[in-house]
């Protein structure tokens, strides 16, 4: 694929390895409700995003899922193909249409076995998301949920 590394955000993976893993990917589009996937099923593929938005959500039990974060151009869609056992630990939903690469997950996890250069710098790249999406998750639910919320201004 001829795609502008632009279409991948520049501080998460030096250029040459933003280029192999665009090699990898095919366009799609989501219209708007398209449900991505859900909160644990088979973590298989992941996508950037191009255009529109796209928020996580968490099941609840007795309320409906609660959206712990909205992405949009240039985010990641998805981490958990990454890690062993490869099953979603949240469902996502398109709020607007949205256009997207995606990439499929085994091909990347295999180039990543192939180049560890280029394996390093996507488990840190992927490490950095879950860890900023799980901070994001756990202050969203404190404020959702909790008698005084997250205690942050």
């Amino acid at each position: 694929m001829n795609a502008p590394l632009t279409t991948m955000p520049q501080r998460a993976l030096p250029p040459e390895h933003r280029q192999r893993l665009l090699e990898a990917a095919h366009e799609t589009a989501f219209p708007q409700d398209a449900r991505l996937f859900e909160e644990g099923g088979r973590a298989d593929r992941f996508w950037i995003i191009r255009t529109g938005t796209v928020d996580l959500d968490l099941r609840v039990p007795g309320r409906r899922a609660a959206v712990v974060e909205s992405l949009g151009h240039q985010e990641l869609v998805g981490w958990s193909w990454l890690y062993p056992p490869h099953v979603w630990h949240l469902g996502a939903e398109a709020v607007t249409p949205v256009r997207a690469f995606e990439f499929d997950a085994a091909r990347v996890r295999e180039m990543c076995r192939e180049d560890t250069d280029l394996g390093m710098n996507v488990a840190v790249w992927v490490g950095g998301v879950v860890t900023r999406r799980l901070h994001a998750a756990r202050t969203h639910l404190l404020d959702l949920y909790a008698p005084h919320g997250s205690g942050s201004l």
